[in-house]
């Protein structure tokens, strides 16, 4: 290819940020926008453009407008409400997986009867529409026990409750909050990794591995978040075990698609356990996570512009060459967050430091003035052959900065063997 094109990001979080900060250096690339974006998009070249990513009519106007080559849809909300059906209709290109192939993201019970035809292993799990019914069985299930809602709830719709009180608050308030639906499940026990796939229709590349820390607090405790921290590659992680994974849960679950007819184009998210009995699936997205994209592409050597057009062509795919650098990553969020929090906090801006990169998510106003709008503001990452430099370099640079309002995690990477 030998013009450049332009393309467009649909998101606006950190997550989004990684993706067209990462196209936007692609030698193909001519422009990358971002619908919404954020204020910090600019700092990397990104255009954001004031299209809400539910206004998919919009959206759709704008690619045709701007001679849009392909969209990257971000959100899991717009892949499970049609975002692709609505692309492909208008004869548009675009990357994610359509309606139904997003409701294994969109409904936990669906994910798991996919898994369980497809034989994919999990967790021992059941799906309840009544109070009662899922009160007077949680006790099978022994405890701690999983509670998730079916539907998307943003990362942070799981509770893990410790013993049967708990859990019978948990089951009343969720078909009191308007549940319809909600899953039981045995609390598997083990490391949690991040595997994400790029899938073309039954053919797939895997991405670089890390490992998301989903609790608020240091220690693994709080509240689950969308996710405070993330590094990659693995060093935890065996030769042995992550065949394994590739063997008992990615090609099952791949054959699953193909059998299925799912046609499917875009990312799949699997959140895996190494457990005493091998590998299971904990949950499945459709798409990247958040802050794991982060991490995962700035550690690519292979082209992700050349690697999402082959997807959406049906070429085949280019092999995933990885840098042999670490990169690491810590979210910092609003005080309160994710419960109720603050906004406003002023983050001016940010110092340029040598080695270090901030992924803007949850923030707004000007660059050289920013401020947080809630939720996880940004991320700090770093680079390095070393994922332990890396590692106390961003610690180093959060030490250095003053971001009132606003807390991080201390511990990433203590799974890693990298905190003292």
């Amino acid at each position: 290819m030998t013009e450049k094109v332009n393309v467009l990001v649909v998101g606006e979080g950190g997550r989004e940020f990684a993706i067209a900060s990462q196209l936007q250096s692609s030698k193909h690339v001519k422009q990358v926008y971002c619908a919404p974006g954020n204020a910090g998009m600019s700092a990397v070249g990104v255009q954001a453009v004031a299209i809400a990513e539910t206004d998919f009519a919009g959206l759709i106007r704008f690619a045709k407008e701007h001679q849009i080559a392909w969209t990257f849809v971000g959100p899991e909300d717009c892949l499970v409400d049609g975002i692709v059906d609505d692309f492909k209709a208008a004869g548009l290109k675009v990357f994610g997986p359509d309606a139904r192939a997003a409701q294994l993201e969109g409904s936990k019970d669906y994910a798991l009867n996919f898994m369980n035809n497809y034989h994919v292993p999990t967790a021992r799990h059941s799906s309840y529409r009544d109070q009662t019914a899922a009160i007077n069985e949680v006790d099978k299930f022994g405890f701690p026990v999983v509670i998730k809602e079916n539907g998307l709830a943003g990362g942070k719709g799981v509770v893990i409750a410790k013993d049967r009180r708990t859990a019978v608050q948990t089951i009343k308030d969720m078909f009191e909050n308007g549940r319809a639906r909600l899953v039981l499940e045995e609390c598997l026990v083990g490391p949690e990794y991040s595997m994400f796939v790029l899938v073309s229709n039954g053919h797939y590349r895997i991405l670089p591995l890390a490992q998301d820390h989903k609790r608020a607090y240091d220690g693994d405790k709080g509240p689950n978040t969308g996710g405070m921290g993330a590094y990659s590659p693995l060093p935890q992680l065996s030769a042995v075990d992550y065949q394994r994974m590739v063997d008992e849960v990615v090609k099952p679950t791949i054959d699953g698609l193909v059998a299925g007819e799912y046609h499917y184009h875009g990312i799949l998210y699997i959140g895996l356990i190494l457990t005493a009995d091998g590998p299971k699936v904990i949950e499945y997205n459709v798409r990247l996570g958040d802050p794991e994209t982060q991490v995962i592409l700035p550690r690519l050597k292979t082209d992700l512009f050349e690697l999402v057009t082959a997807a959406i062509n049906d070429q085949p795919l280019p092999e995933i060459v990885e840098t042999a650098a670490a990169c690491f990553g810590v979210v910092v969020a609003a005080d309160g967050y994710p419960q109720q929090p603050t906004h406003g906090q002023k983050l001016g801006h940010l110092p340029a430091e040598e080695d270090i990169e901030i992924a803007y998510a949850n923030v707004t106003g000007e660059l050289t003035d920013l401020r947080g709008a809630g939720g996880r503001l940004l991320m700090v990452l770093s680079k390095d052959p070393s994922l332990k430099v890396a590692h106390d370099r961003v610690y180093r640079y959060l030490a250095d900065i003053n971001l009132p309002g606003c807390f991080y995690r201390d511990d990433i990477g203590a799974k890693a063997g990298l905190t003292d």
